[in-house]
């Protein structure tokens, strides 16, 4: 009989043989997989390519200058752009694009990692792989805008117009256009290509305010809203505007596919304003001369309401149907201070003055004198009030129509701005006084010119020299101004004539010139030295003689003694 040995001490050792080779095997694989992590390190994964660039089994820092060194031309180079027929180079500075050289190689997956899949990538992966590309949104937009600008035909939308007391419709119109999505994928595919070639479409573009639309417009708004008058009642004065008058205030804006009715506030004040008074002010009466006779104008009562209330409703009410185009506005009524009765009483029924003055042609004077015969023309005196030519003409500036001229200062004739309005100012100046209205204030030129009457003549100058009379008579007093411009003629003639009801007649003497004084010859330079022919200066009296119309009875006189300096001759000198 035979018996195996199966003694303790023999399955110990086969057993420590066991573990001992399954512990190799564990060394030997983790040195075996220890070596395969320093081997793939942060390369990049073998085969892989970004934009067709090898650059797989290389570490980061390698990949990342291959990569750059490769793309460099294409970096820099353009994109041709196809629309249709037509080809656009497109930089990629024009279109907002960089390329992220560090980002491109990071997505490869090169990284140091003892990740079991990232070995394997290294290894057995390896892709192609696009760069990766920033793109500026501003600038790539910018490029869409102006790309589309320029090969398509932009869609118009359809509108209302308002002019001329009606309404004109705008069809709309489609267009051509590239689709901007479409287009910025496009040119972001074709940078970097061998071939860098982007083809962008062309597709129909449909206006956001189509022909439905511009009909609803028409239907709901327009036509109701030009299709009578409205009334707008301010207490019982009431206004009536037709749509001649009204329709220009009105328009449409687009506002998401939908034409909005709108209103020009500040133009349909403007428009109640004119028909009921200055800025809702009273207007008081007065007279004008009409057809060459003096007329009582009517005073206009005036209105004060809250603009809010008329331009907030304004709308709603063009478009209310017949009965009840009409609204009542809060409003406080004024009655004008000078009524027709008041100006009739004035007495302003005839002419009981005349003066006119000649110039020799000169476009300045033309300009000068005309602006101030306008501003002076249709004033009205009150018993007792003073007329101000400063006043009432205001600082000679271009703003205020005036223009540059030759003038007199201290006997020296220079430019400056309202030149020849001493015209105007001795033409007004002898119509008050053969009216015998009182000398306030006049001024004579500082030398005598010989075209103005010796001793009855003046000057102004804006904040310096005035001409003033007072209206001393019981009755009101219209001035008349008017100018005949020397263009085109030999002469130009101011005519200043007073209205009112005669109180005086006026008959005036003039002394023989005495008192002579000698010129002096002065040598100027400069831009503004004009030269000058000198002559002597001299005392001359004026005397004016008071007496009733009709009668030879003198009821009293007045002197005015007026001294012109000498007018120095004047030698120009560079």
């Amino acid at each position: 009989m035979s018996a195996t040995d199966t003694t303790p001490g023999r399955e110990k050792a086969g057993g420590r043989i066991v573990a001992f080779v399954v512990l190799g095997l564990v060394v030997l694989a983790a040195l075996g997989y220890g070596a395969l992590y320093v081997l793939a390190g942060d390369k990049v994964p073998r085969g892989t390519t970004v934009a067709g660039v090898e650059i797989g089994g290389k570490t980061r820092a390698e990949a990342e200058r291959v990569l750059d060194d490769a793309l460099a031309d294409r970096i820099e180079g353009a994109v041709s752009v196809k629309v249709g027929k037509r080809v656009e180079q497109v930089t990629a500075a024009d279109a907002g694009l960089e390329v992220d050289v560090e980002s491109s190689v990071a997505a490869t997956g090169a990284e140091r990692s003892w990740s079991p899949s990232r070995l394997w990538d290294y290894f057995v992966g390896g892709e192609d792989h696009d760069a990766v590309v920033d793109v500026d949104d501003a600038r790539m937009d910018a490029l869409l805008t102006e790309l589309a600008d320029e090969v398509g035909t932009p869609p118009r939308d359809g509108g209302l117009v308002f002019e001329d007391g009606g309404v004109r419709v705008v069809e709309p119109r489609k267009g051509r256009a590239i689709d901007p999505d479409t287009a910025r994928e496009e040119i972001l595919a074709a940078y970097l290509r061998e071939e860098p070639v982007a083809e962008l479409p062309v597709r129909g573009a449909d206006p956001a305010i189509d022909e439905v639309e511009v009909q609803r417009a028409l239907d709901e708004f327009a036509n109701p809203a030009l299709s009578g008058p409205v009334t707008l009642d301010f207490r019982g004065s009431s206004v009536e505007l037709s749509p001649d008058e009204y329709a220009d205030v009105l328009g449409v804006r687009a506002e998401k596919g939908r034409l909005v009715p709108e209103l020009d506030e500040k133009a349909l004040l403007e428009l109640i304003d004119a028909t009921i008074g200055d800025e809702g002010a009273a207007v008081d009466a007065t007279v004008r001369l009409v057809d060459g006779r003096p007329k009582v104008v009517p005073g206009r009562k005036g209105v004060t309401y809250d603009p809010d209330e008329v331009t907030g409703g304004f709308l709603r009410l063009v478009t209310a149907p017949e009965g009840k185009r009409s609204m009542t506005v809060a409003a406080a009524v004024d009655e004008p201070d000078f009524t027709a009765e008041d100006a009739k009483a004035l007495g302003i029924k005839e002419k009981v003055s005349s003066f006119t003055t000649y110039y020799p042609p000169a476009t300045y004077r033309d300009v000068n004198i005309g602006r101030a015969a306008e501003l002076i023309d249709g004033t009205v005196l009150k018993p007792g009030e003073t007329f101000s030519l400063n006043d009432t003409v205001g600082e000679r500036t271009v703003e205020n129509g005036f223009t540059t001229g030759t003038i007199i200062s201290n006997g020296i004739f220079k430019e400056d701005l309202g030149g020849g309005v001493s015209q105007m100012a001795t033409t007004l100046f002898n119509a008050a006084f053969f009216a015998g209205l009182e000398d306030v204030e006049h001024k004579p030129h500082s030398v005598y010119i010989d075209r103005y009457p010796v001793g009855r003549e003046a000057t102004v100058a804006w904040g310096a020299v005035d001409l003033r009379f007072r209206n001393d008579t019981e009755h009101g007093v219209l001035i008349n101004a008017k100018v005949t411009p020397s263009a085109g003629r030999s002469q130009g003639v101011v005519t200043v004539e007073m209205w009112s009801t005669k109180t005086w007649d006026i008959e005036t003497t003039t002394s023989e010139r005495y008192a002579p004084t000698a010129p002096k010859t002065q040598t100027l330079s400069g831009p503004e030295c004009l030269p000058n022919t000198g002559y002597s200066g001299f005392d001359v009296d004026v005397e004016r003689i008071f007496k009733r119309p009709g009668s030879d009875k003198v009821v009293r006189t007045e002197k005015m003694t007026t001294t012109y300096i000498p007018s120095d001759t004047i030698i120009c000198k560079p």
